[in-house]
């Protein structure tokens, strides 16, 4: 039999047992809303400039655009295709589309990714939301360049403070997750989006009016290519897909709770370019500040707390503004944070058959247990090294890196090779009636032909597996 002849609709049933109904959004914007939710988050506020920073600044932001047409995109609307035409949880979409095959252990990798994500992401939620008690309490108001980064550290190097703050977190996004899709995560995602843009905007005008602040936008968008190197490529990748959300079971998940009459490319596209639009407004908030300041572009995750308050505390209610600022931030995190939580609980209550209580609750508690391992990397359990990293690096490594990149040839042979255009074609045009399949003809032969060569040659190279 054909693979294609295989591959179920929506309302096939090819389990023994009756499933359970599944949650679902509510309304179109609402999906739009909770994929960006989960797609906008530390991501764009912390990761994407600290790694731009890291990496010469406009370069890599080329670079990681073309990972994301090549890669990110294709990969995100293979998700979108694999959860709503399986109706089912990360691992069960393969198992459902490729029955009697291995293809689901690419849903395995995808869960394994996201809990792992957890284990550092929940570490930086934490200081994100002691950093908005420190700004409402005033312990930043008068913080000068030179103290800034003492403050950071000090936090950091606590084992204690840090611990609370990501325990804080985690009992927020379960809270969020037990509430259910409609009532917690898209109630959430809807309230706080447009309240975060705002606050960039803020951000960035009052940066851009800082003295010497053409030099951080000349580094945002001027690129100098002889920066290029292979392992910055795969480090554009790994953003290209952390950033979206993509290859940790996410967007397979999402994908599932949307409708028939939901435009997969069109909440595709929407997502990339809102989610892009808040990573260049983050930059151009921080690196104007960065170059003001006197500090390097290069100063890796501790960016965001350095120089934000710096900002903030140039202009008028400064500390009003930061304290506003940072529980945004907190906000995003929590979105993504929930996107994250809630790929373990969808396959715990559908392949486990356990109640969304308690498969949150387990989530939660193991991510809490090993995410200890990352809050102490800065503490200590800093001289604790795996492969040569701390706990926080080899966890963002090996998702980043590996995992992810992995998952992402996986799944682009899957949707390329397996479903196939037809499938795919079928699927996201919702059966013809969308006119949209010269594009969706476009975008599956990049998925089959272009992404996985590309992401296989950029994983390899920056391993040293190979010399480009």
């Amino acid at each position: 039999m054909d693979a294609q002849e295989t591959m179920l609709s929506p309302t096939s049933a090819s389990s023994k047992t009756t499933a359970k109904p599944r949650q679902g959004f509510a309304t179109s914007l609402g999906a739009i809303a909770a994929t960006l939710g989960s797609a906008v988050g530390l991501g764009n506020i912390w990761k994407f400039p600290y790694m731009t920073g890291e990496n010469g600044g406009a370069a890599f932001i080329v670079v990681y655009l073309l990972c994301l047409f090549i890669a990110g995109l294709p990969v995100m609307l293979s998700e979108f295709v694999i959860g709503r035409r399986s109706q089912a949880n990360a691992v069960r979409s393969f198992k459902k589309l490729a029955p009697g095959t291995p293809w689901h252990f690419v849903g395995v990798a995808g869960v394994t990714s996201a809990v792992v994500i957890m284990f550092f992401y929940s570490t930086v939620a934490g200081w994100i939301y002691a950093y908005i008690f420190k700004s409402a309490g005033g312990a930043l108001a008068a913080v000068d360049p030179a103290q800034t980064p003492a403050v950071f550290d000090a936090l950091t190097a606590s084992p204690v403070t840090p611990l609370l703050w990501q325990w804080v977190v985690l009992a927020v996004v379960g809270t969020v997750i037990i509430a259910g899709v409609q009532n917690g995560i898209e109630r959430v995602a809807k309230t706080v989006l447009p309240i975060l843009f705002l606050l960039l905007l803020v951000c960035d005008i009052r940066a851009l009016t800082l003295s010497g602040a053409g030099a951080g936008v000349n580094f945002l968008f001027r690129p100098d290519f002889s920066k290029l190197t292979p392992g910055m490529f795969l480090a554009a990748l790994g953003l290209s897909f952390f950033k979206m959300s993509v290859c940790m079971g996410v967007m397979t998940t999402y994908g599932s709770y949307m409708g028939p009459e939901d435009n997969l490319p069109s909440s595709m596209l929407k997502v990339a370019l809102s989610d892009t639009l808040v990573s260049i407004m983050a930059g151009l908030a921080i690196f104007p500040a960065v170059f003001a300041f006197g500090y390097q572009p290069d100063a890796g995750p501790s960016l965001l707390f350095i120089t934000i308050p710096m900002v903030f505390n140039s202009m008028p209610l400064g500390q009003l503004f930061l304290t506003l600022f940072f529980l945004l931030a907190a906000i995003a995190a929590t979105g993504a944070m929930i996107s994250l939580m809630e790929v373990p609980v969808a396959y715990l209550s559908e392949e486990k058959d356990w109640p969304r209580t308690k498969a949150t609750l387990v989530s939660v508690l193991t991510v809490a247990l090993f995410g200890m391992l990352g809050t102490f990397s800065t503490s200590i359990l800093s001289h604790v090294k795996v492969w040569g990293m701390t706990f926080f690096d080899f966890f963002d490594f090996s998702t980043s890196s590996i995992l992810m990149p992995m998952a992402g040839i996986a799944i682009s042979i899957f949707a390329g090779w397996v479903l196939g255009k037809k499938v795919i074609v079928d699927e996201a045009s919702n059966h013809g009636q969308l006119k949209n399949q010269t594009f969706l003809s476009i975008l599956s032969f990049i998925l089959k032909y272009i992404t996985p060569i590309a992401v296989t040659i950029v994983l390899l190279s920056g391993l040293g597996l190979i010399k480009l």
